[in-house]
């Protein structure tokens, strides 16, 4: 059995909006017993060990391990996340480094049984979407840690599959690679391992002592219009990257935490004194699937930033000229959000992100033939767009939109004089050294990310010693920084 290629899903017409869908969400969740708690900022005040808070979890750590909360045991909210290390990735129809995650929690209340089913009725009662394109993973088990297979949320599934009248066989796979290798034959629900394992810290081999984390169950949404891209492997299979299915959201069941061995080292897993709940799921992608696309740059939080860019540079996104568009789209909304939150341009932690999310944005602007100063026109429809949902974008609007516009100013007078001595310093010796970097970066204000992407556009060799040269040229500088600031 294969997907059927002429499932089809629902219409567009009268889709809801994702600001609908976030209200309906927590409405949803606020009638079944939940408080809405406020949402985190993007830089965590308390946890010095990230530089943003990239899912909605974070703000509750101490909860999941068992501190009480004081608005209760079943919460929910929708928290804007920021994900540096997807910044590569944003260029395709389904990555952003910034987004926005629904989430729910139960701290040692309902479980599998009931937060299976809501979710489900949710995205098919409530969104509307079509139940034959819902697709399922599970955990495999990991018989190291004495952590079983989770047939327990396969048969809830099941049950609501069988209801719906859809076939519900499963599918054992593992690995990703296995996935690959083999494809699901059609079947509904997969079970993998380290995929549908959940903590802070990726799989439960590196978890540290103390960390919580459990198996999940994941939602996938089928797109059967996408064709497989056999990059990603021989075979499509729930997990592929390719973008035929595209996970909705996740429900972990958080009931372990690591434990130490007697040489203090992480060892095992110990239950938590309560098993909870812990959901997360993507606005733009629950949104897209509104729409029946798979494309989250099309829904209404994104959708007006790229019309915008389009008018300005004269683009047309329906023509393929999609890449630069989303970047410029997505890095500009969450730069927005920092500024919102006070945080500056600069050369360290977040600030150095935001600079970078800047300024990568306006490199990108050029490929449109956006050579002239556009934020201060295109920032302001960032912030309309969250202007009603998210009141202290509207409060601090003009400030933000300042020191966006201000970075842009400080940038381009450096930018076109740093690539002319980029591709200068390359011809000159035929490949960018270490140092060279260095001087891009501490001379014209290139960070090194945004010079490594300018070479590889114009086929430009990179030294393979580069980042011992670049990191010994770093030390120096700072060293000097120490010794004039000592003499002051």
């Amino acid at each position: 059995m294969s997907p059927d290629p002429s499932v089809s899903g629902g219409t567009s017409a009268g889709a809801m909006t994702a600001d609908d869908i976030r209200r309906a969400y927590l409405d949803f969740f606020v009638a079944r017993g939940h408080h809405v708690i406020p949402w985190a900022p993007l830089v965590p005040r308390d946890d010095p060990t990230t530089l943003f808070n990239g899912s909605g979890m974070q703000q509750l750590v101490p909860n999941l391990l068992g501190e009480p909360h004081p608005d209760g045991t079943r919460l929910t909210d929708s928290q804007p996340c920021l994900r540096a290390q997807d910044i590569d990735e944003v260029g395709d129809n389904r990555h952003t480094t910034f987004f926005e995650m629904l989430g729910n929690w139960s701290l040692g209340d309902y479980f599998k049984s009931e937060q299976i089913p809501w979710f489900w009725e949710f995205l098919t009662d409530v969104v509307g979407l079509d139940p034959a394109r819902i697709y399922v993973s599970c955990y495999s088990g990991n018989p190291e840690f004495g952590i079983p297979k989770d047939t327990e949320s396969a048969d809830i599934w099941t049950g609501l599959f069988d209801a719906a009248g859809l076939d519900a066989e499963r599918v054992d796979l593992g690995t990703a690679a296995r996935g690959a290798e083999l494809g699901t034959g059609g079947a509904r629900i997969a079970f993998y391992g380290a995929k549908n394992w959940w903590c802070r810290m990726g799989s439960a081999e590196a978890m540290p002592v103390g960390e919580p984390g459990g198996p999940d169950t994941e939602v996938f949404y089928l797109y059967p219009e996408v064709a497989h891209d056999p990059a990603y492997g021989a075979h499509c299979h729930h997990n592929c990257d390719c973008g035929r299915f595209i996970e909705l959201g996740n429900s972990v069941f958080t009931e372990f935490r690591r434990v130490a061995g007697p040489d203090g080292e992480p060892a095992g897993f110990a239950p938590l004194p309560r098993r909870n709940v812990d959901y997360g799921g993507g606005l733009e992608r629950i949104a897209a699937a509104a729409l029946d696309t798979p494309d989250v740059f099309e829904v209404s939080l994104l959708r007006p930033v790229v019309a915008k860019l389009e008018e300005l540079s004269g683009s047309a996104y329906s023509t393929g000229e999609t890449h630069a568009l989303r970047v410029i789209a997505d890095h500009l909304r969450g730069a927005t959000f920092l500024a919102v939150e006070g945080v500056r341009p600069s050369n360290k932690e977040q600030g150095y992100v935001m600079r970078r999310l800047v300024r990568r944005a306006i490199r990108y602007a050029y490929e449109l033939g956006l050579t002239d100063a556009f934020l201060e026109e295109l920032v302001p429809v960032v912030a309309d767009v969250y202007h009603d949902s998210y009141p202290v974008v509207a409060a601090r609007r003009d400030d933000a939109i300042a020191a966006l516009v201000k970075e842009e100013r400080s940038f381009r007078r450096t930018l076109t004089r740093g690539i002319g001595v980029l591709h200068t310093l390359a011809q000159r010796g035929g490949t960018l050294t270490g140092h060279e970097l260095f001087t891009l970066h501490d001379t014209y204000g290139f960070p090194v990310e945004l010079s490594l992407e300018e070479a590889g556009r114009h086929d430009v060799t990179v030294a393979p010693g580069w980042r011992g040269e670049f990191d010994a040229d770093m030390a120096e500088q700072r060293a000097r920084s120490r010794a004039a600031a000592a003499k002051k």
